[in-house]
């Protein structure tokens, strides 16, 4: 794991929103298991939130629900090298 933070979300309004490392690619693995679904990871809590197919809550937002286990966040593609 490099530099990732400890938690992440893809809502704009969280304060654990980062759009340029989400621009990036991040992915997780949850429980050894590759996970596409994922709106927010907690990695010292071993969490994450996974849309729950394409259900919204009232506010429009999709529906999720949080599970435990172990979280192993990466990034999906290597920085780019610098020319020089």
């Amino acid at each position: 794991m490099t530099d990732l933070p400890d938690r992440l979300s893809v809502d704009p309004r969280s304060p654990h929103h980062d759009a340029a490392l989400l621009q990036r690619g991040i992915g997780i693995r949850f429980n050894g298991a590759e996970k596409t679904n994922v709106e927010e990871y907690c990695v010292s809590e071993g969490w994450i939130r996974v849309a729950v197919g394409k259900t919204l809550d009232r506010k429009g937002n999709p529906l999720t629900i949080k599970l435990q286990g172990k979280v192993e966040p990466y990034l999906k593609e290597p920085p780019a090298a610098a020319e020089g």
